[in-house]
């Protein structure tokens, strides 16, 4: 990811939209591991982790010394824009794994 003709690097997807398809590759990864694969330090992580279980996308279960993640795909992207599309179907494009149907949360 290099500088724009602006000069000012940017991507397409938001680090919240990185950490949900990190969670959705591997339900038992580490936040060390998503805030390594998506460059961002582990505070940042843990602050979106903190965000998409507070809005509903994710939930956390303790399994021994891990967290194991959920994920709700059947929710709505956040911009009034988007509204109408589904999580679900950027975590397919991003994932190649098939979406939860609607409600459905991943264990």
């Amino acid at each position: 990811m290099g500088p724009s003709r602006t000069g000012k690097s940017w991507t397409f997807l938001t680090n919240h939209a990185r950490v949900l398809v990190e969670i959705t590759r591997d339900p038992n990864t580490r936040v060390r591991d998503i805030a390594g694969a998506i460059g961002i330090t582990e505070r940042a992580a843990q602050a979106i982790v903190t965000d998409l279980e507070a809005a509903g996308y994710i939930t956390r279960t303790r399994v021994g010394r891990r967290t194991r993640y959920g994920i709700d795909a059947s929710l709505p992207f956040r911009h009034p824009n988007d509204a109408d599309q589904r999580v679900e179907g950027l975590l397919h494009l991003f994932t190649e794994h098939d979406a939860p149907s609607e409600g459905e949360l991943t264990r």
